[in-house]
């Protein structure tokens, strides 16, 4: 989905445990997922978060998390004018990703890039 973030966590080759930060510009998303096993504990470094979990669409202020268990689908995205910064924690980190040859339903049961309804007709990513 084109959103500028880091892995804290690779070079270190943890198998327990990932961390990375996701810049969310204004009007923007990550994609709509769940993971089949891991935990994710969600937090806010700068601006105000929105999330999606299953049906709830959430708010979350600055230096505030959500924990989010397996499962259950999630996304974060911005639907302000300001950047939003989250850092993202997730463990276990041993599931077989798409990319590594997994079963890219068990994380994508539906359209990944579909946008939340709060995003109304804007689209994300931008067009060039």
């Amino acid at each position: 989905m084109q959103i500028p973030n880091a892995d804290f966590l690779e070079r270190t080759g943890s198998k327990a445990m990932g961390a990375r930060l996701w810049r969310l510009p204004p009007m923007s998303a990550n994609t709509l997922h769940k993971h089949p096993r891991s935990e994710e504990f969600y937090f806010v470094l700068e601006g105000t978060g929105r999330m999606r979990i299953g049906q709830d669409t959430l708010t979350i202020q600055k230096h505030g998390g959500v924990h989010v268990m397996p499962e259950q689908l999630r996304q974060v995205f911005n639907d302000t004018d300001k950047e939003v910064l989250w850092l993202i924690f997730g463990a276990p980190d041993d599931e077989l990703l798409p990319a590594q040859g997994g079963n890219p339903e068990d994380f994508y049961p539906v359209v990944p890039t579909q946008l939340p309804v709060e995003f109304g007709e804007a689209t994300w990513p931008p067009k060039s």
